[in-house]
């Protein structure tokens, strides 16, 4: 792949500067949920030059989204996969593939198959075990990420050593640091999606905010 690593118009100019991720970037990401977690991460992988996303949410935007997720007061009604895919092939021309859909058990095979890696942002049990059983049945690594009821932590976690968590009661986005506490669960994630695909590792995380702690464990994806 060519790195136009002098041309400052290029919207991903300082990403071309570091070649050991050109060779990643047209792998296929699913991310299940484009709320608060899954939308940011989108934007902040598109923007780092990943060329090949797609984007699973049955739900539409509303008013007490625009706080925290990537959405506009105009975009109100609108389907959130459907916003996401023009917003960011607008920003940086990534095409994206949207799925306005209700993942389940019974269609998550076809809707996850064909992926390089699938993330998890879902915020409810039945689809995050829908994605988590369909992930091991094709045998592709599958990163989840969420928020504590209470939001004041959250982190990622891979399979297999995901345990889908049950439900509880509350509203992360209560919380009035929910925004940037998204951003930083983001950054991570995109971080570790980075490591993944180029020093072949997993890198389970977690990030307490009432402290500021992250905790990070690293594994080989060979083990």
């Amino acid at each position: 792949m060519a790195l136009h690593v002098l041309n400052p118009h290029s919207p991903f100019f300082h990403e071309e500067r570091h070649a050991f991720l050109a060779a990643h970037l047209d792998q296929e990401i699913t991310i299940c949920g484009v709320g608060a977690l899954g939308g940011n991460l989108a934007e902040t992988l598109a923007r780092m030059g990943f060329s090949r996303l797609k984007v699973v949410d049955r739900d539409r935007v509303e008013m007490r989204n625009l706080s925290t997720q990537p959405y506009c007061r105009g975009e109100v009604g609108a389907p959130k996969a459907r916003i996401l895919a023009n917003t960011l092939y607008r920003v940086v021309q990534t095409r994206v593939d949207p799925v306005v859909a209700d993942l389940t058990a019974d269609n998550a095979i076809a809707l996850l198959q064909g992926s390089a890696l699938i993330v998890d942002a879902f915020d409810n049990r039945a689809a995050r075990l829908a994605v988590s059983e369909a992930a091991l049945r094709l045998a592709i690594p599958c990163l989840h990420i969420g928020f504590s009821g209470d939001g004041l932590s959250g982190g990622g976690v891979w399979e297999p050593d995901y345990v889908v968590p049950q439900a509880a009661p509350g509203d992360p986005c209560d919380y009035p640091l929910t925004r940037p506490f998204a951003l930083t669960i983001a950054a991570l994630a995109a971080r570790v999606v980075v490591e993944h695909f180029t020093i072949d590792t997993r890198t389970a995380f977690e990030l307490t905010w009432e402290d500021l702690r992250i905790g990070r464990t690293t594994v080989p994806c060979s083990c």
